[in-house]
């Protein structure tokens, strides 16, 4: 339910970036790639997103050219990464960060991820930030971010129901299933989640 809110925030401004000079960017956090999430990879595709509307500043090949040259052939680091992406700011009249399901962010890499958007935000004061995640991770948000406005989202149990049914309805094998089995699936998920 939260990705679905969290698509229709981002095609909204994507809708809105054409009409007003903006860019939108965005990053769906990950469970499964979770170790491959870390801040300096997702401040690296944050940056990617931002200059691949255009053709490549002649500071960014000069910066990745020169990290090539390094031992292994390695990439910038995050202090490099976060100099390129305020040049890339800097030349934008707006910017809208979004990143989806904060909470699936391994917790030790949070803190850097979180100081490293606040400090974005600082120093450009034209960059909003649109973060989804469960609630555990609010408090940590609102550390970072004091002004940020906090929308719980709770599910709608009627909603539920119907995405249930349809999706019971459309089981491959639904000879395999009786009323009662499909009765008891709903009744536990719909206890277990008002139970959230």
């Amino acid at each position: 339910m939260a990705r679905d809110i969290s698509s229709l925030v981002i095609d909204s401004l994507c809708d809105q970036e054409g009409k007003v000079d903006s860019a939108v960017v965005g990053l769906y956090c990950d469970f499964l790639i979770q170790q491959e999430q870390t801040v300096t990879n997702i401040m690296g595709t944050i940056l990617k997103q931002l200059v691949g509307r255009g053709d490549i500043p002649k500071y960014l090949r000069e910066a990745f050219q020169e990290a090539k040259k390094n031992f292994g052939g390695r990439g910038p680091r995050l202090p490099e990464l976060m100099e390129m992406l305020r040049k890339a700011i800097a030349s934008l009249p707006q910017v809208f960060i979004c990143l989806d399901a904060l909470d699936e962010c391994l917790p030790k890499h949070l803190p850097d991820l979180l100081g490293s958007l606040r400090d974005i935000v600082r120093e450009s004061p034209k960059t909003r930030i649109f973060l989804t995640g469960r609630p555990h991770v609010t408090g940590d948000i609102q550390r970072y971010f004091a002004m940020a406005i906090v929308i719980p989202i709770s599910p709608n149990m009627d909603d539920i129901r119907s995405y249930l049914e349809m999706r019971l309805g459309r089981d491959s094998e639904p000879e395999a299933m009786n009323d009662d089995l499909r009765a008891d699936i709903l009744r536990v998920i719909l206890e277990r989640t008002s139970d959230m």
